[in-house]
């Protein structure tokens, strides 16, 4: 059983997958190749002075995932549901994955939050007609499952997603640690 499935692979669930990869949770990202990052020029994220082009930065985040030590396959969930002390994701294909945990960084896509039950709101961002409806850590109405980025109500943007990304992840592993995770490192002195 994986420790971790993060459904969607764009800015928000690239960047949790990264962090509870580095914190040494098992850790499964599922991407359907749906995302609207792919179809984005995204021209205000750090580190990027003249912009880059969506699918760059959805192929650097695959690179960034993997290089952190999760896995990464290219399916679609299509069913989430409770099992035991876990639960169960089906993909398109028959497949079915168990995980403790889930992570949800769908982006405009509810079709799979709504199937599992979870509670929803009305969106906030245009063109956002439905969220997940989370707390401050970002946990949904079933426990266990836990929601980033635009689905979870976070602006649109690719930084903010991102970042919202990271910060659920880091609630996700401070709750399964019992204490406050930091992942940062320092440069040598020199």
């Amino acid at each position: 059983m994986t420790d971790v499935i993060v459904i969607g692979a764009g800015p928000a669930g690239a960047l949790a997958a990264t962090f509870l990869a580095r914190a040494g949770l098992s850790t499964v990202v599922l991407d359907a190749d749906q995302g609207v990052t792919r179809r984005a020029w995204v021209a205000n994220h750090l580190g990027f002075p003249e912009g880059i082009a969506g699918p760059d930065l959805v192929r650097l985040g695959h690179e960034q995932i993997r290089k952190a030590g999760a896995e990464l396959l290219m399916a679609k969930a299509v069913g989430l549901e409770r099992a035991g002390e876990g639960f169960v994701v089906r993909l398109d294909g028959g497949e079915a994955l168990e995980a403790r945990q889930v992570l949800l960084a769908t982006g405009f896509s509810t079709d799979l939050a709504k199937a599992a039950g979870l509670e929803m709101g009305p969106g906030t961002e245009p063109h956002v007609k439905q969220i997940v409806r989370v707390d401050e850590r970002g946990r949904t109405s079933l426990e266990g499952v836990w929601a980033a980025g635009t689905i979870a109500g976070v602006s649109v943007h690719v930084p903010i997603t991102a970042a919202d990304g990271a910060r659920v992840a880091i609630e996700l592993v401070s709750a399964q640690k019992g204490e406050r995770h930091v992942d940062h490192e320092v440069l040598p002195a020199r």
